[in-house]
Formats: structure tokens, sequence, C-alpha cells
């Protein structure tokens, strides 16, 4: 849930800014040791959630801001990055031991024990190596960067503008956007994977901008946001499911199907099921009326904020209300 985090009536584009980066590097320091002591992967998952976050806040208001040099969009992806590789594998693990493998035949269950085993060795390698880039200069130095960034921060004209005048500028490009992705049109998510991965991936970055502007909005930013939720869930799961039968494919002697069936039939399922249900909402989401629906939405809702931040603007503080949400 958001949390109200008071800001000056007629706050800044940058005062919004600064508020989540500073939200963002809070709870990425806050994460370190827990990550570093290993002993549960939830903070994992929160850390790699945060450093996506303030990517997406660091692009989305970079135009506001003035940042330093050593901070840019490449070292925070490539961080990113680092951190995928361990956080991958244990989603892997927990899927199919949680969610697939109750389901299979004893025989099965006993002939995918090499499988874990090799995903127990490549976690224990993905581990040092995270421990090397959450140690290593390049992560510290971002980390301080910022730090110091906060303490003296920098914001451009528009970053001085106040932000009830600029908020459809900030939702509607990105919205927007999304629609042209050609992942809207693509037919087999099998030999497509690579794009309707990457239209996930944009999906998540358009629900983490209406997310950072979760307190200029109304129930049409509200519904886009559960609705860009939901399909990035189908479509990770969709993902998993992919990267998953490739990876123990890979470590059986012949193919899936034949080595192991009740599991090729399960996935098999589950992924077909994943791609209707995704159909189903992207048709009615990225149709003429569902786009039409959430633009003039959105339109309107930018609207009237400017209009009642105006109205509003006497003395005094209000809360606004600052993205602060659970890791997703």
């Amino acid at each position: 849930m958001a949390k109200p985090l008071p800001l000056p009536l007629g706050c800044s584009n940058g005062e919004l800014a600064l508020a989540l980066v500073q939200q963002h590097v809070n709870r990425l320091t806050a994460l370190q040791g827990p990550v570093l002591a290993d002993e549960d992967p939830e903070p994992l998952h929160q850390m790699r959630v945060a450093m996506r976050r303030l990517r997406t806040t660091l692009r989305q208001f970079g135009p506001a801001l003035v940042l330093p040099s050593r901070v840019t969009d490449q070292r925070i992806a490539k961080s990113v990055r680092r951190l995928g590789m361990a956080r991958d594998l244990d989603v892997l693990r927990e899927r199919l031991d949680n969610d697939l493998l109750p389901a299979l035949p004893l025989s099965e269950q006993q002939a995918l024990k090499p499988v874990f085993r090799q995903l127990r060795k490549e976690r224990r390698v993905a581990c040092e190596h995270l421990v090397e880039v959450l140690r290593g200069r390049s992560h510290l130095e971002l980390l301080a960067r910022l730090q110091e960034w906060l303490r003296q921060p920098e914001f451009t004209p528009l970053g001085h503008e106040p932000l009830h005048r600029w908020v459809g500028e900030w939702q509607l490009p990105a919205v927007m956007g999304l629609f042209l992705h050609p992942g809207w049109w693509a037919e087999d998510p099998g030999r497509q994977a690579e794009l309707v991965h990457d239209l996930r991936k944009r999906i998540k970055d358009v629900r983490y901008r209406l997310d950072n502007l979760r307190g200029c909005g109304g129930r049409h930013q509200q519904r886009m946001i559960a609705l860009c939720r939901s399909m990035q869930e189908l479509l990770g799961e969709l993902h998993d499911l992919e990267v998953l039968a490739r990876a123990i494919e890979n470590q059986m002697p012949g193919n899936l199907a034949q080595d192991l069936p009740a599991l090729a039939e399960l996935i098999d399922t589950r992924r077909h099921q994943c791609w209707l249900q995704w159909r189903q909402e992207a048709l009615g989401l990225a149709g003429v009326r569902g786009r039409r629906r959430v633009v003039e939405g959105l339109r309107r809702e930018a609207a009237r904020h400017r209009l009642v931040s105006m109205c509003l603007a006497i003395p005094g503080r209000v809360s606004v209300r600052v993205a602060s949400l659970a890791p997703r």
C-alpha cells in the first residue's frame, strides 16, 4: 500500500522524484545485509525489485534531475542483470519444487533429483558472484554517488516546475507507447518467446511509472496499474515455464517429452492456460475501445488533478502519496 509522504503543497517534479529515489536507495541499503546472509531468497527478490524501481524512476524523471555523471542507466541496468542470475535460479527451483513436483508420478520425481542437484550447484556459484557484486567497487560507488546526490539534490528547470502541471506528461507517453510494442501481435509464445518477454518488461516499466504517480491519479490509473500487474504476472509465469523446460531438457539424455512425459504435459498445459488468459486480457486492453478508455481516462484525471491542485493552492502542507509498495 502507498503511504502518505508529507511534501509542500504544489510540490515540484523534482521533489517527487527526490522522495522516490530516497525511498529506493534506503531500501537497497537496508537489504544489503540480509541478501549477503543468503538465509532466505525473499530479500534478494526485494533488492532486485528496488533496483528496477530505482532505474524506472531515474529514467522517468531524468529530464527533471541533474544526476552525478557516474549514475547512469547503463550502470543500474548492469546491476539489475547481476542480481538476476541468483534470483532466476531461485524462481526456477521454487516453481519446480512447490508447483510442479507434487503433481508428478514418483518415477519422474526421482528422475528430477539430478536436476535439483545441478540447480543447487549453479545457485552456489551465482551466490558467490552475487557477493562479489554487492561488495564490489562498482555497486558501492553507485550507492555512494546516489547518497551524495540525495544530500544535495540538483534539479533542471523542469524539476522546479509544479508537479500538478505535468502529471499528464509523466503518465501518457509511457502508456501510449506501450500499445505500439509488436509483442501484442505475437501468435506463438514458443517461437516468439523473446518478443513476448520484452513486452512483459515494457508492461512492468509502465506499471512502475504509474505507481510513481499513484497520488496524482484516480480510478482509471488504478485500473491500469492492476491490469499491468495481472498481465505482467501471466507473461512472467509463461516465461518461467519456458526457461524451466529448457533448463531441464538440457540435462536430459533425450527430449523432455520422452524422458519426463508427465512433466512435459503439465508444463504444456500450464503454458496453454497462461497464453489463453493473456490473449483474453490483451485483446480487452490493446483493442480500440480499451486503448481509448485508458488514454482518455488518464487525460481526464490529469486535467482534474491540475484543476483541484490550483483551487487548493493555499498556504500549508498536504500529504502527497508517494508509491511505497511491497516488492512485486
